[in-house]
């Protein structure tokens, strides 16, 4: 094989068009990043962090990268970001809708902040819905057979000891990802999730978990394989796959990438 057809077989998105919310640091901005290493003509990051976001696109090239503030909660906002990209690109081919957040406080049921309740779920479960809608009518306008792919959580699947507004939210992700790919599939639109144990986030970070030496710590005892810790870059790859024509005929299906956690880790926030 030469070194050209090399290249040309790993450019899983040539030619496409991505957004990638939450795109300014952590799995958001690893993924935007191998999104053009793998040939998408652009990515659109939309996040909140302006001047983060800016510098990310700055870095990756703003012929093949474009930021843009948005706040995936309100719906005007990711309504005026799609039509931006596509008036701007011409097609929406994929959508990571990545953007979350968690609570400050542990969020125990006999102590629920309904404040930082309410925060979370317009976040993490109205946004991740408004995100899904607005992308799938334009590729449906476009008669596009796009990829949708959103970010859960091993929190999905299990419950835990903190954080039951979070855990919450990233269950109602896999109910929006069956529903819509049964929905979508009709017009070619392929709806999947990628479920990630721990990994040194900002929104890691903000639970308490500061460092990788931190996450590993909290993780590496509970997963069954040993040798690696999970990365941002490692979930970027599994969000490749689902965008990509690699999975063609995968829809409706949550991408676990936790190394084979055996429980759910509490983490002690106050």
């Amino acid at each position: 094989m030469t070194d050209c057809e090399s290249i040309s077989i790993s450019r899983k998105l040539q030619d496409k068009i991505a957004i990638v919310t939450g795109g300014a640091s952590g799995i958001g901005e690893a993924t935007a990043r191998l999104f053009v290493e793998h040939g998408a003509r652009a990515v659109v990051i939309a996040d909140i962090q302006d001047e983060t976001g800016q510098t990310v696109a700055e870095s990756i090239g703003l012929d093949q990268c474009s930021y843009v503030h948005c706040d995936i909660s309100n719906e005007e906002q990711v309504q005026a970001m799609a039509d931006w990209v596509v008036r701007k690109y011409g097609q929406l081919d994929i959508m990571f809708r990545n953007a979350g957040t968690v609570s400050s406080s542990n969020q125990r049921i006999l102590n629920l902040d309904f404040s930082e309740f309410d925060r979370v779920i317009q976040v993490n479960m109205r946004g991740m819905a408004v995100c899904v809608k607005h992308a799938a009518r334009k590729m449906v306008e476009q008669k596009v057979r796009g990829a949708i792919v959103c970010t859960a959580s091993v929190a999905a699947t299990i419950g835990g000891l903190n954080h039951t507004d979070y855990t919450m939210s990233k269950h109602a992700v896999l109910g929006l990802v069956k529903s819509a790919s049964q929905q979508l599939g009709v017009h070619g639109i392929r709806v999947n999730c990628v479920s990630p144990s721990s990994v040194l986030t900002p929104l890691t970070r903000k639970a308490g978990l500061v460092s990788a030496e931190d996450v590993e710590k909290l993780i590496g005892p509970l997963t069954s394989l040993k040798g690696v810790a999970l990365t941002a870059r490692h979930v970027a790859e599994a969000v490749l796959f689902l965008a990509s024509e690699d999975s063609a005929f995968v829809t409706g299906h949550n991408l676990v990438v936790d190394g084979g956690l055996i429980s759910l880790p509490s983490l002690n926030t106050s």
